[in-house]
Order: structure tokens, then C-alpha cells, then sequence
């Protein structure tokens, strides 16, 4: 019972929009004030939250105090640091790194660039293990301590498994990915978790909504492929097996060119980023924003100069996805779209089309029509889910982590 009042208690913490006393803990849990305030005392000397000063009332008196969930800084008693996550984005040409406190906030961000195709997945994760080791170490200076690490992939997951079972762009197969970046002594105690990068960043757009936006959504994240990240009434839906969201392998003309997939007509091969450099006549590399590459920016240029070619390589990109984005909406019953990835700085062209095809095709959108959003995160989205899943499973059950001990950096 005590585990879970923990929990109820910090969780209260974290959504509250404003310092929590604890009479309020007691009153919105129905404890007694004096088991609320033994809770309170054990996650002020766990460092998950701390005490601040509330405003002033008409009351006279000793100030009153509320609590908020635990930012990096000084440790807190016994010296115990500030519990946080670090969320690891492994892509084509880059690896980026951001450690968050239990706050959410921002303490380490980290882009490594370099072409991570066609070289062993074993030799890439040991420069990624060692990046992370780095950023842990950078974490703990600023008095955070990392309790465990998420890592998202493109490509298909068995995440209970810690394997990449297929990422057709990095171009590998079936590789152990947790047990390879774990097998060496900088981040053998560490717990490890895998996910698909689009996943990771719808969990990035949930965490940091806006107070009374949707909790319903799908993100649709354009860069070398396309994927989808499902929110569903502030969860993720991942699927039976974890592989929900492959929205660049819907087929969106059944005649159209083969795709690598094997199949024929899929997303990617009209609105994937390769394919709309192909059709605007511009270098088709397969290198994205966050590895440092101008492709995005040069098509956001031209676009602003009104180049035919590159708004005729936009128009047919938005099309595909209003054709993909439709299917999905009536399946789900979801009323909101977020374009993520490449697509956000494109918006601007691409939302009216993926609008005006999403008011034909949707079947309930003259009730109701759907609403497209452009990310409030940008490329790191992934990256920063990543780490804020982390975090979020220490609120979600604190216990089991103050069960670990505070973990060594």
C-alpha cells in the first residue's frame, strides 16, 4: 500500500500546474495528512521532489511551503543527486544524446554526426555507448543521476527483446541492440529500453502540449522514411507487437514504382524526403537536418521562391500523405494531425493539400473536420521523448526505483 500512495503522490506532483502542498495531497488522495506528509518525506530524501516557498495569503502565520518535482542542481539530503533519463536518437547520419532531470528539462544535449550505413552495428553501438557514458558523466556534474536510457531506431522493435529486428535505411537486421550497448562496464547497470523513433516523438509532442490540447494525435515524422506515432487518449498505441506507425509502407497508388519493402506504391516513394529532392530536381542524398545536411533548407528556400519544380515535388508529396493520413483518421477516429520531422518546416506548403485531401477522403470531416498541427519540437523530438519516457516510468512507479538505489554514473 505504501508503494502505491508513493506513486499517487508523486504523480499528483507531476501534473499539477502549480506547487502542491501537502494538505492537498491529502485531501485529493483521501490519506490523512499525516500519512501524506510521512510520503512527502521520503521523496524529499530521494531528491524526486522539493520544497518551494508558495505565495503569500491573507493568513497569518509561518509562509506555507509546496512541493514540485525535482530539477537538477545541488543534491539533495544524504547527498543524492537529482534523478534523471537519457534518451538516445540513432539515425542514419547521427546520433544525438539529451540526459532530462525528473522535471523533463534539458541538462545535456549532444549531436555526434557521421554515416552510420553500411558500418558493423556493433562498431556504430560502441561509439554510442561511449557518447551516452559521456553525457551521463556531464549529467552528473550538473547533480543529475541517470536511472536508465531509452534508445530510439528507425526500424522495427522487439522491445521486450531489446532488438532492432529490421531498419531498411541503416540497412541492418536483427541486431541486439540493448545487449550491445550494455555488454561493456560503462553502462552495464543501466536500464536500457528500445522504441521506434517515431514513437519516441509523439511521446516528445505529449510531454510538452500545451495545457488542454488534444490527447489524441498522430504524428507523422518525415525524414529518410515516414513513420507514424499513435497517441491514443494520452497513451501510445504501439500495436500488438510494437510495430503500429509504418505509414511510409501504405500503399498510396497500387501501380505506382516498386518500393524496397517489396511492395509497390508505398508513401515513402512520393512524399519520403529522397523523393521529394528526386522530383524538385535537387541532390536526392539520403542525409537529414539533425546529421547537418542543407537538403531541408534548400527545398524551404525554393519553395519560398516559388520554383515549380520543387512546389510541384510538394504538392505530390502532400497528396500521398493526405491519401495515407486519411486511411489512418478513419480507421483510428482521430481528429488531430502533427507533421513532425521535414514536414514541419514545409508545413507552410504542405498542410493546405494534406487538408483539402483529408476533407474529401475523411468520412466524418464535414462533422468535424480534422485539424493539422505542425511540431512544437522539430527534429529533436525523438531524442527528447526518449529521455522523458524515462522519466515519466520513475513517476509512474517510484518505488520500484528507490528500490534500485541511487545509480553510479
Amino acid at each position: 500500500m505504501r508503494e502505491h500512495n508513493l506513486g499517487l503522490a508523486l504523480r499528483l506532483v507531476a501534473a499539477a500546474d502549480r506547487p502542491v502542498s501537502r494538505a492537498r495531497i491529502a485531501a485529493d488522495t483521501g490519506m490523512t495528512r499525516a500519512t501524506a506528509s510521512s510520503l512527502v518525506d521520503a521523496l524529499l530524501a530521494a531528491n524526486l521532489v522539493r520544497e518551494v516557498t508558495l505565495p503569500p495569503t491573507a493568513r497569518r502565520g509561518r509562509p506555507a511551503t509546496g512541493l514540485v518535482l525535482a530539477a537538477g542542481g545541488p543534491p539533495g539530503p544524504g547527498g543524492v543527486g537529482v534523478i534523471g533519463g537519457i534518451g538516445v536518437e540513432l539515425n542514419v547520419d547521427y546520433v544525438a544524446m539529451t540526459v532530462v532531470d525528473l522535471a523533463g528539462s534539458v541538462v545535456v544535449h549532444d549531436v555526434v554526426v557521421g554515416d552510420q550505413r553500411g558500418r558493423p552495428p556493433r562498431e556504430v553501438l560502441a561509439g554510442v555507448a561511449s557518447a551516452a557514458h559521456r553525457a551521463i558523466t556531464a549529467a552528473a556534474r550538473v547533480g543529475v543521476d541517470v536511472c536508465g536510457m531509452a534508445v530510439a531506431v528507425p526500424g522495427l522493435v522487439d522491445a521486450g527483446a531489446g532488438r532492432l529486428l529490421l531498419a531498411p535505411n541503416l540497412g541492418w537486421r536483427d541486431v541486439d541492440v540493448v545487449r550491445l550497448l550494455t555488454r561493456g562496464p560503462r553502462l552495464a547497470s543501466l536500464a536500457v529500453s528500445l522504441g521506434n523513433e517515431a514513437d519516441f516523438a509523439a511521446l516528445g509532442e505529449l510531454s510538452s502540449a500545451a495545457p488542454g490540447a488534444p490527447r489524441s494525435f498522430v504524428l507523422v515524422s518525415g525524414e529518410v522514411g515516414v513513420g507514424a506515432g499513435i497517441v491514443l487518449d494520452g497513451r501510445l498505441f504501439r500495436g500488438a507487437r510494437g510495430w503500429s506507425g509504418e505509414l511510409g509502407h501504405v500503399t498510396v497508388d497500387a501501380a505506382g514504382p516498386p518500393c524496397s519493402c517489396g511492395a509497390r506504391g508505398c508513401l515513402e516513394l512520393y512524399a519520403g524526403q529522397e523523393a521529394i529532392l528526386r522530383r524538385a530536381g535537387l541532390s536526392a542524398n539520403r542525409t537529414s537536418v539533425m546529421g547537418g545536411a542543407a537538403t531541408v533548407q534548400s527545398l524551404v528556400q525554393r519553395a519560398g521562391q516559388d520554383d515549380p519544380a520543387v512546389l510541384a515535388a510538394l504538392r505530390t508529396a502532400a497528396e500521398a500523405l493526405g491519401i495515407a493520413i486519411a486511411a489512418l483518421l478513419n480507421l483510428l477516429d482521430v481528429g488531430t494531425v502533427v507533421l513532425g520531422g521535414i514536414y514541419a518546416p514545409l508545413a507552410p506548403w504542405l498542410q493546405p493539400v494534406i487538408e483539402a485531401e483529408l476533407a474529401k477522403r475523411v468520412l466524418w470531416a464535414r462533422l468535424e473536420p480534422p485539424e493539422v498541427h505542425t511540431s512544437v519540437l522539430g527534429p529533436e523530438a525523438a531524442v527528447l521523448g526518449a529521455a522523458r519516457s524515462v522519466v515519466s516510468g520513475v513517476v509512474a512507479d517510484p518505488a520500484r526505483w528507490l528500490a534500485r538505489g541511487t545509480p553510479t554514473s
